[in-house]
């Protein structure tokens, strides 16, 4: 599990990066990058097809079986295992609220937490039953994403009409340029925010909380919730703690991509070829792709377990599981790192760089948490912000270092 930890962490880093290096648009169509060269399109492919969703919600797969863990971990030391959870899910929402105001509005951690004490209600379940709430709340998910697009071309269509009012028609393309143009109003104020000071950002976080985080809240609660109640069936059935022979790995991984992998593929290229049109690409990254991510998620942890299976001595296996450890300071570390290098209170390269320069930053942080986190575990039982976090939520200081 450390090791699947380790490749989530490091696989969110490839789609946090946009968010921090251009305006929020830019995450979801990249045309709101400026305009695009073969490379930046390549760049967004590999993305949407590989890790957009996938890695989060192999975070979340994780997150779910590591409560369960955590239960029976505190009542057999004789504690209320649900008790501690909802108290480190407390103080999860809290460094995710600094994260969110100091850092990066696209924070995930509030909604763990949020999620994680939702998640309770279902921790006795049994493997069978969970997959078929997770099914359930996949489909709330993608009823609630297709419902929204379904709206948005409704109001294209209201402001196309013959009789649509002037305030229906600037309403509307004021939205599309919101999401296309970055030379858009709303595109050229963001970037003047994140260019500069410290101060103007926190000011800029703080005057979209609580608005903008539980918009974030709708669209990712649902989809969270699936995924933690599907790790909670897979480490029941031993699938995530490494019980399945190397044959069954790679079976489940070979299905799960041959199911996710073509339609995902041609998702894509509907999107290229629409020349990443406005509702055509957010229908697709919000809502149309969605259903594949669940196979192509399975198929990753299907995967990498099996490449574990095979390689368990591997230096490099060794250096993913570190990284997985340290999952929330190489997580909350690689926002700081994104921060310095994109906004103004440091290097100031938000909005300067072009999309296909980004895997250099992504390699650059990816071979820093390979090196760290081992280094890091040679003195230290636990990750800085990891340790802060267990000592808050046992109301007493934890011991860090190890035993000599």
């Amino acid at each position: 599990m450390d090791v699947l930890r380790g490749c989530a962490v490091m696989g969110i880093l490839w789609m946090n990066v946009t968010a921090f290096a251009f305006p929020e648009a830019a995450y979801s169509n990249p045309v709101a990058a400026g305009p695009l060269s073969t490379g930046d399109i390549l760049f967004w492919a590999t993305g949407f097809i590989l890790f957009d969703g996938k890695m989060r919600g192999l975070f979340s797969l994780l997150f779910g079986a590591s409560m369960l863990l955590l239960i029976d971990r505190e009542e057999m030391a004789g504690r209320d295992g649900r008790r501690s959870h909802q108290v480190r899910m407390g103080w999860l929402f809290a460094f995710g609220l600094t994260h969110y105001l100091l850092l990066w509005a696209g924070d995930i951690l509030m909604t763990y937490a949020v999620v994680g004490v939702a998640a309770l209600a279902f921790v006795r379940l049994e493997p069978l039953a969970l997959v078929k709430r997770a099914f359930l709340a996949f489909a709330a998910h993608f009823l609630l994403c297709a419902i929204f697009v379904a709206s948005l071309y409704i109001w294209a269509h209201s402001a196309s009409a013959p009789d649509a009012s002037s305030a229906t028609k600037a309403a509307f393309m004021h939205f599309i340029a919101g999401m296309t143009d970055p030379a858009s109003p709303a595109a050229l104020a963001e970037t003047a925010i994140y260019r500069g000071e410290f101060a103007g950002v926190v000011l800029h976080h703080l005057s979209g909380f609580p608005g903008q985080w539980l918009w974030t809240l709708m669209f990712s609660a649902l989809d969270s919730l699936g995924f933690m109640l599907l790790g909670m069936a897979m480490l029941k059935a031993g699938f995530l703690t490494g019980r399945w022979d190397a044959a069954q790995y790679w079976r489940t991984a070979r299905h799960c991509f041959l199911i996710g992998l073509p339609p995902m593929a041609a998702l894509a290229v509907w999107t290229i070829i629409s020349g990443f049109a406005p509702l055509t690409t957010i229908g697709i990254v919000l809502a149309w792709s969605f259903p594949l991510r669940i196979p192509l998620t399975v198929g990753w942890a299907a995967l990498i377990l099996w490449l574990i299976a095979r390689h368990r001595g591997s230096p490099l296996v060794t250096r993913l599981a570190a990284t997985g450890r340290l999952a929330l300071s190489n997580y909350l570390g690689t926002s700081l790192a994104l921060a310095a290098l994109f906004y103004g209170w440091c290097l100031g390269w938000f909005g300067t760089v072009r999309l296909a320069q980004l895997p250099l930053i992504i390699a650059a942080g990816w071979t820093t948490m390979l090196i760290w986190s081992p280094m890091w575990q040679r003195n230290f039982a636990m990750g800085p912000v990891e340790w802060l976090w267990r000592s808050l939520a046992a109301g007493q200081t934890q011991k860090i270092r190890k035993n000599r």
